[in-house]
């Protein structure tokens, strides 16, 4: 329990947070990464790189800070998150590393405006957080381990079969090396999968949704060879995994884990909406519905370049052809001449509020979305604008979080 002094002064550092947060951030993974090394074995590398990681970690500290006298505001934040780190294996010894470099990072941005007696408040406030973080994570790692088919870190398994979703898309059927059952999942979670391709000094490590129905005696990964743009260059581990990854080889996995799941005991209609490769957990949803004979209205709208980029098309249209509640509309944002020869898509362009309205038949359903953060923040835009409530839109993030709320107008 903070006490009301402490709650005081980590109020009087939010605007702070609001300017410096970021440099903060950066500061501090620069010091720790030159310190400990050995934690790039666990951290995105790419992430790092783009920014998206410090930003992600400021983002946390401020919210923190701003909800400082009322942290249980912020628990499902801290849930997801915890969900990842348990997926990475971090453990409770981590925790003090970080503790150490993020308070001596607000010490040497600030300055002499990082008082004492502000680095103590941090420093007490830090440790409440990180206790949270850590009891939540051991639950998650005792039922993680515990489950039927469960295990404690990572587990060998091998690729048993490769299979060609589209130009850009490749699945992997993951079953044990061992032979033992496999953990059950909810539609929506996902694995990690830990590589150390050749020619990298650290194992890496990634978050892949899971696309295929749970109960099943594999794992399905359907992942995306990520292209270089301007000075980013091509995905470490996507492009490991499509060129040199195949039928018969090993990879290290971590137990399922992901807060972004299907509701089951929710009856209203279901809106599936997805863009690129964030259909796959959408995938699994539509697959599980169908699968369980669950009588609710189920739409699924997809946006995608083309044809040759869209991946299960033909294995979502057999769904919408032999169930009469199911329906599936695509958007092309570059169609070629023979997806309009063959009428592959039903909008050509981005998805918008008036063809969402033409589309959904009931806007009082549940969303699901997933896919850039980009598409995702104009959907979630367009759906507030239809009436549909915040609370039924429910969305994942493929890497560290952000907002999708649109970015307030500057006067």
């Amino acid at each position: 329990m903070l006490s009301e002094h402490t709650i005081r002064v980590i109020k009087s550092t939010v605007p702070v947070l609001e300017v410096h947060g970021e440099a903060i951030t950066r500061h501090f993974y620069e010091t720790m990464f030159t310190a400990h090394p050995e934690l790039l074995n666990i951290f995105n590398h790419a992430n790092q790189k783009q920014g998206r990681q410090q930003a992600a970690l400021a983002n946390m500290v401020y919210t923190a800070a701003l909800h400082i006298d009322n942290l249980s505001s912020i628990l499902p934040a801290v849930r997801q998150v915890a969900h990842k780190h348990r997926s990475l294996g971090i453990v409770p010894e981590q925790y003090a590393i970080v503790g150490t470099y993020l308070l001596q990072a607000i010490k040497d941005v600030l300055g002499d405006a990082a008082t004492d007696e502000i680095i103590t408040a941090w420093g007490e406030a830090y440790n409440v957080i990180a206790d949270a973080f850590i009891g939540i994570e051991q639950d998650m790692y005792t039922e993680a381990e515990n489950q039927t088919g469960g295990w404690e870190g990572f587990r060998t398994f091998k690729v048993a079969k490769k299979v060609q979703e589209s130009e850009i898309i490749t699945s992997f059927y993951l079953v044990p090396d061992d032979g033992q059952p496999i953990a059950s999942y909810e539609p929506g979670q996902y694995i990690s999968i830990k590589i150390q391709p050749e020619a990298q000094s650290f194992t890496q490590i990634r978050q892949y949704s899971l696309s295929d129905t749970p109960g099943k005696p594999y794992y399905r990964i359907s992942v995306k060879r990520e292209r270089g743009v301007l000075e980013r260059p091509d995905g470490v581990i996507s492009t490991h995994l499509h060129d040199h990854i195949e039928e018969g080889s090993q990879v290290e996995l971590s137990a399922p884990a992901g807060d972004f799941t299907l509701n089951t005991e929710d009856k209203r209609p279901v809106v599936l909406l997805s863009g690129g490769v964030g259909l796959t957990p959408m995938i699994s949803m539509l697959n599980t519905l169908v699968q369980v004979n669950d009588n609710r209205a189920i739409t699924f709208l997809h946006a995608s370049p083309n044809g040759q980029s869209h991946a299960f098309r033909d294995h979502v249209n057999s769904l919408v052809e032999r169930n009469q509640g199911v329906q599936a509309y695509y958007c092309y944002t570059q169609p070629e001449d023979a997806d309009r020869e063959n009428e592959c898509f039903h909008k050509e362009g981005y998805m918008d509020a008036t063809w969402l309205r033409q589309v959904i038949d009931e806007l009082d359903s549940t969303y699901y979305l997933c896919g850039p953060v980009s598409f995702m923040r104009a959907i979630y835009t367009e759906l507030l604008a239809l009436g549909v409530a915040a609370d039924n839109i429910h969305f994942e993030f493929f890497g560290p979080k952000a907002s999708l709320s649109p970015a307030p107008e500057s006067v």
